[in-house]
């Protein structure tokens, strides 16, 4: 599975939530609202996620192991942190080069 795909939506009000990102798995599948959060120790990523009827939030979509986990929150916080270098106004798209799928 290659993420071939990033696009990334910064917040620009004051919180936690940085971006809303979405990411196409292998030109054929995508995920949409992965969020990029500021917690204590730096930026993370947060899966989409639905409220359950006792109140807790359950991830929609999520990796199943922690290595693809770190690929996932690798690309998509480099992604971020290009997308700071735009324009405000403009959401960025990454087109990831071949080498790095």
């Amino acid at each position: 599975m290659q993420i071939t795909d990033v696009r990334v939506r910064k917040i620009t009000k004051e919180g936690k939530m940085k971006a809303v990102v979405s990411i196409t798995l292998d030109d054929e599948f995508v995920v949409h609202d992965i969020k990029v959060i500021e917690g204590e120790k730096g930026l993370f990523i947060a899966m989409p996620s639905k409220k359950a009827t006792d109140g807790e939030y359950r991830d929609i979509a999520h990796p199943i192991n922690s290595s693809t986990r770190e690929n996932l929150q690798k690309v998509i916080l480099e992604s971020y942190e290009k997308a700071l270098e735009e324009p405000e106004e403009k959401s960025y798209l990454h087109k990831l080069p071949a080498t790095l799928r």
